[in-house]
């Protein structure tokens, strides 16, 4: 798919180790967004876990070089009770990161609840509610499926939203956000 002028291409990860929601979008600099791939990444779980990490990563590399995402947005692991969950999520969450760095891609994390906050204005919304907002935002007929690469979406949409307009490097600091729009616009000869 053709990428829209003046926008950044976000690839958002919402990692698992049987289920890895993978969503990229193009976001305009009037916050304006448009649907470019969604899907999940899946591993067995009767598999070894090298060979689940192995393919993750194989899932997240055929995203990353199909639609050539300028930064990656990644949810950031939390506790949980389940201690299988959390160490499954935080080693997807890695292979997401390091994928981004191998490629010298800008890379973020964000909380669950600055998801929901981004994306419905409510950082305790319920699952149904970001997922519904997602939808809306993108103009899509019906609610991607399954959770996790509706999750997907609003991690790259939150990442997109929450940053600042890019500024000239001699200026300040830049964000990732902010590298990545620059990174586009050099792609683009501006």
């Amino acid at each position: 798919m053709t990428r829209a002028p003046a926008s950044v291409r976000v690839l958002g990860v919402d990692p698992g180790l049987t289920r890895c929601g993978v969503g990229v979008v193009d976001v305009a600099r009037d916050r304006t967004a448009t649907l470019v791939h969604v899907g999940v990444v899946r591993s067995d779980p009767e598999l070894p876990i090298e060979r689940r990490l192995a393919l993750i990563a194989a899932g997240l590399r055929a995203v990353l070089d199909a639609h050539r995402p300028d930064v990656v947005a990644v949810e950031r692991v939390f506790a949980q009770q389940n201690r299988g969950t959390v160490m499954g999520t935080a080693q997807a969450s890695g292979i997401a990161l390091l994928l981004a760095g191998e490629r010298g891609l800008a890379a973020a994390t964000h909380t669950p609840s600055e998801v929901k906050a981004a994306i419905t204005g409510y950082g305790n919304a319920d699952k149904r509610q970001v997922q519904t907002m997602v939808a809306r935002i993108l103009r899509l007929d019906d609610i991607p499926r399954p959770a996790d690469a509706a999750d997907a979406l609003a991690l790259a949409l939150c990442h997109a939203w929450r940053a600042d307009t890019p500024v000239a490097p001699s200026t300040r600091a830049l964000t990732p956000a902010q590298r990545a729009w620059a990174h586009a616009e050099r792609l683009a000869g501006r």
